[in-house]
């Protein structure tokens, strides 16, 4: 049993303290881990879901998402929102654009930026996908109760506003 359960964690370096003993991640219980493990798998199965029903991927599901709650905003506004770096976005919005999702427009008000908007088959497309994922997030909450569920969001909204704790961590 302790050898399986060995065979599942990651290896990591001594510590300084005992040469000798040999720290490993136990991943059932490592929550980087575990997050990361839920949001690659979430992504994959959406981008296949998406992608075979929609015709758009996960990162442009996002990006059509966030337009919809903020209408007319900046890649950078985007990218602060959904944790993307630059050059991905600006390459799924060209995409986005060039089929005619959204319209990316300079800013009236600050002309280094530009404005990006839903276009009229871009908020089609988002009203086909929200039900995939209304319909995705009601079946893998299923196993918890509504109580268990709103603990959920608080906890998980508390971690990501906890996330310049660690960002940056061992950069000194």
């Amino acid at each position: 049993m302790a050898r399986n359960r060995q065979a599942r964690n990651l290896r990591a370096p001594a510590t300084d303290r005992d040469p000798q003993v040999e720290l490993v991640l136990d991943l059932e219980r490592y929550v980087p881990a575990l997050v990361t493990f839920i949001a690659n798998k979430l992504s994959r199965g959406a981008t296949v879901l998406y992608q075979k029903r929609c015709a758009v991927n996960v990162t442009e599901w996002r990006i059509l998402a966030l337009l919809a709650i903020e209408p007319a905003i900046s890649a950078a506004r985007i990218c602060h929102v959904i944790g993307f770096d630059k050059g991905p976005v600006s390459r799924t919005l060209a995409a986005m654009e060039k089929r005619g999702l959204v319209a990316i427009r300079p800013d009236r008000e600050d002309g280094r930026s530009h404005s990006i908007s839903l276009t009229a088959k871009g908020a089609a497309t988002h009203d086909k996908v929200i039900a995939l994922a209304l319909e995705r997030e009601r079946r893998l909450l299923a196993c918890l109760s509504k109580a268990e569920r709103e603990t959920l969001i608080v906890l998980l909204r508390r971690v990501h506003a906890n996330l310049d704790a660690v960002n940056g961590v061992g950069e000194d």
